[in-house]
């Protein structure tokens, strides 16, 4: 009975997260009126038809530099936020230094305001350096991240201390331990990271708002919000838009879930 039970809660569970993601599919595949639904089987598509996925892009030229926008921003933010909190996450878990405490309870404090605090701050430099409506303007602010840090820093806390002291009886230098030892081991933390970040930065859209102004630098979430402005009376194109930009992230996810399982408990148990 208690097996049933959870069952049956899981698959609820599993509709509500699912269904929206489905009526979209179902609504970019309709041929016929996507608001005529007279009952939940209305929910799959009456007349099978894919030349929403087609259309769009011949009616919204735009769209190819929305995603190549998007493929810009996520490979290199994913690879700078990589970079940078790897390299501050390590001495803050493995070095000795006077006011390592305070500086990692700084960083936390930051993690309390909300992100639209920064946000005129971060325009008035970006305007003050010249990076005013560039993708270069998109990415800076997202550069150093403090949940970065800290879920590096607590895979680096459970690598044992032994594989690093038997490196440097060896003769290994602290860049040899950190680059050979220690990042391979927290490959796990890495893809949990990789896959947050990548997320963040497909799904960012109040920053590029304000710091861009070309259409054609837009990035793919501002890009779907100029187009349901645009094609508010077809929302089979606005459908078929947004499916398109949640297949990478469900895919990212179905290749990085191990290593995210595995990144999200690192440290869990000691």
């Amino acid at each position: 009975m208690a097996s049933a039970l959870r069952w049956f809660v899981l698959c609820a569970v599993a509709a509500l997260c699912l269904g929206p993601f489905l009526f979209l599919v179902s609504t970019s595949l309709e041929g016929g009126d996507v608001f005529q639904l007279d009952s939940v089987v209305d929910l799959l598509p009456n007349e099978f038809d894919t030349s929403a996925y087609s259309e769009v892009f011949e009616k919204l030229p735009d769209l190819k530099y929305f995603f190549l926008n998007t493929a810009f921003l996520c490979f290199f933010g994913v690879l700078i936020e990589l970079v940078f909190a790897t390299l501050a996450a390590y001495p803050l878990a493995r070095m000795n230094f006077r006011g390592k405490g305070w500086i990692m309870a700084g960083l936390l404090a930051t993690m309390m305001l909300p992100s639209q605090a920064n946000i005129i701050v971060n325009f008035v430099t970006i305007r003050q350096i010249g990076l005013y409506d560039t993708l270069t303007a998109v990415l800076l602010p997202s550069a150093v991240s403090v949940f970065g840090i800290f879920l590096m820093r607590q895979a680096f806390l459970v690598v044992p201390k032994d594989l690093e002291d038997a490196a440097r009886m060896d003769g290994a230098s602290e860049w040899y331990i950190f680059l050979r030892v220690m990042v391979p081991l927290t490959r796990p933390a890495l893809g949990t990271l990789a896959l947050f970040s990548f997320v963040a930065h497909w799904n960012s859209f109040m920053w590029p708002l304000v710091i861009l102004q070309d259409r054609t630098n837009y990035p793919l979430s501002v890009g779907l919000a100029y187009m349901a402005n645009t094609f508010d009376s077809n929302f089979r194109l606005v459908a078929a838009g947004s499916v398109m930009a949640m297949i990478p992230i469900l895919v990212l996810f179905l290749v990085l879930q191990k290593q995210f399982i595995k990144g999200i408990t690192a440290g869990a148990v000691k």
